[in-house]
């Protein structure tokens, strides 16, 4: 079964190990993607995030820069086996070739400063898709978990106050034209419905389940979900456990496991229907207290969908076809 998968932090991962003087390879390493697992795990895309955490670097736009580097340093390096995708035709022709597409991501709207210059220059390098927020309100939005004044957060209290800034909306818009794919994954609830007002186009929340299954802010709620699917959009099913089920007190046997991936499918599409439903790993950017611990144990998945009585068209929508539905339609 082909697999799409709509975000992960290995870049980052592999750019953090250069800077501690580590080697870490995409080819072949202890992530939990490399190419060697993608292969096994029968990708047909990975959409690789530039993750910049603005709390933790001086200059986020030289930073993802940097990243972009590396990104395509990779490449490079296995141009035998993977290859950029900027569209839905690259993807079919990458696969005509017997190579896998990588697509190059942003996580963390912030990068861009609000500068349409930037997003400009940042599509020109090969972007095709921004998660306008990570965590921190950065200029174009708010995100969804908002710290307390006394330093804490609590996962279960939604920012619905704070929707896009008057550089948001902009931003949104001038993505819209260029043709990069809005990610609303980690924004307030408030910026779900400006996205939702001020564009027209599908739009995707890359690493986002269900609230109604887990409550977390992290997660969409059935209005959302709703909303999403009536634009055309997807949402990513995310891999980690704290998303996926409300952890008991202090469980040390805590996991994140297929059974509660597919109870998130089966509730998204008992509410709004098989066709907003994709993957969204976050892989390599979550706790590893995970049953299905890499991409070349996708199989598993695809085989626990099939026992839950999951239909062949229905896993494959979930496995690649929706998510490559909206590339085309967007990029």
């Amino acid at each position: 079964m082909k697999v799409i998968d709509m975000h992960c932090d290995t870049i980052m991962a592999i750019y953090e190990g250069k800077k501690k003087n580590e080697t870490i390879e995409l080819r072949q390493s202890d992530l939990n993607i490399s190419i060697e697992k993608m292969e096994k795990g029968d990708y047909l895309t990975q959409c690789f995030a530039m993750f910049v955490p603005l709390g933790n670097v001086e200059n986020a736009f030289e930073t993802v820069n940097e990243m972009i580097d590396v990104f395509y340093q990779e490449l490079d390096k296995n141009s035998d086996k993977l290859a950029l995708a900027l569209n839905y035709e690259d993807i079919v022709k990458n696969q005509k070739e017997g190579k896998m597409s990588a697509v190059l991501t942003i996580e963390e709207g912030g990068t861009t400063k609000g500068n349409l210059h930037f997003l400009r220059n940042l599509y020109r390098l090969g972007v095709r898709m921004i998660t306008l927020t990570w965590n921190y309100e950065n200029g174009i939005g708010f995100p969804n978990l908002m710290k307390n004044a006394d330093g804490t957060t609590d996962s279960t209290i939604p920012n619905t106050k704070d929707g896009l800034t008057k550089e948001g909306i902009a931003l949104v818009q001038e993505m819209e034209r260029l043709g990069i794919i809005i990610d609303v994954s980690h924004l307030s609830d408030a910026g779900f419905y400006d996205v939702l007002k001020y564009t027209t186009k599908p739009f995707v929340a890359s690493h986002s389940n269900a609230r109604g299954q887990c409550n977390h802010v992290r997660n969409m709620t059935d209005d959302m979900i709703l909303k999403l699917a009536q634009r055309g959009g997807v949402m990513g099913i995310n891999y980690a456990a704290s998303f996926l089920e409300v952890p008991s007190i202090d469980d040390p046997n805590f996991m994140s496991t297929i059974d509660n991936m597919v109870k998130h499918i089966q509730y998204i599409k008992n509410l709004a229907g098989i066709d907003c439903i994709g993957l969204g790993s976050d892989f390599d950017g979550i706790p590893q207290n995970l049953e299905m611990k890499d991409a070349s144990q996708l199989p598993e998945l695809e085989k626990a969908m099939i026992e839950a009585g999951f239909s062949q068209e229905e896993i494959e929508k979930v496995f690649y076809k929706n998510v490559l539905r909206v590339f085309k339609e967007v990029l």
